[in-house]
């Protein structure tokens, strides 16, 4: 339930017209009213109150994008290379992490209501990964990944795993947490020589191919919006 009376960019960020330094922008751009007059920063609305943004329809962009080893999600230092420096697009930004000595499905996009939609552990969206290992896999790996692991600070929440090959597997996770499945394999004395992300919620990885993006539209951006509450 709402809480009100809410700060107006709060309101807006509820209502999932923009985030809240979006609707902060907006404001001080003058693109707000509530009830007719010019909403100020800070200003707290009330159920009942008219709020009106003049302000021409935004139009998001969502791409998926098939990172390859050794790039850097986030913040690069020294030499590394990051998304942003390979994709020559200054308005796109990633949705959530993926590992440098990660490959696989990151997605791309310029809508900030995503972040929280997508990412905030409360929501439990799937996650799909491939991975290989360096030994081959013990007989009971797959009921005991899947059941919950102790990683040190955290057991793991039930998962579901296929085994693909002698070393190798897929694993299905509503959660993310930080070498999450590097530190799962660790506690069984596996070393990850290999970790793809081939599905985030419906969206798949498929034949894209290294280094290369996709746009995500019409039906397929449709679902996923749906399904993340946008």
């Amino acid at each position: 339930m709402a809480d009100f009376p809410m700060r107006i960019n709060k309101y807006l960020a509820f209502k999932k017209h923009s985030t809240r330094r979006e609707a902060d922008t907006l404001i001080e751009r003058k693109l707000v009213t509530i009830n007719g007059v010019y909403a100020k920063l800070g200003d707290k609305v009330l159920e009942t109150d008219v709020v009106q943004v003049d302000a021409p329809e935004r139009v998001y962009e969502y791409y998926a994008y098939n990172k390859p080893r050794g790039v850097i999600t986030h913040s690069p230092q020294g030499d590394e290379v990051s998304i942003a420096d390979s994709i020559h697009m200054p308005w796109i930004f990633p949705l959530g992490r993926l590992d440098k000595d990660s490959d696989g499905l990151i997605l791309l996009t310029n809508d900030g209501r995503a972040t929280n939609a997508l990412l905030n552990p409360k929501h439990e969206h799937e996650k799909e990964y491939v991975v290989t290992t360096l030994d081959r896999l013990p007989k009971d790996f797959k009921r005991n990944m899947e059941r919950g692991v102790d990683i040190g600070d955290y057991v793991t929440k039930k998962c579901s795993v296929q085994i693909l090959s002698d070393n190798s597997f897929s694993i299905v996770l509503t959660e993310g947490k930080k070498h999450q499945i590097r530190r799962m394999c660790g506690a069984f004395g596996q070393s990850v020589t290999k970790l793809t992300r081939v599905r985030i919620m419906d969206i798949r990885l498929g034949n894209l191919k290294e280094g290369a993006y996709r746009a995500i539209q019409k039906t397929e951006l449709s679902t996923f919006l749906q399904a993340i509450g946008l």
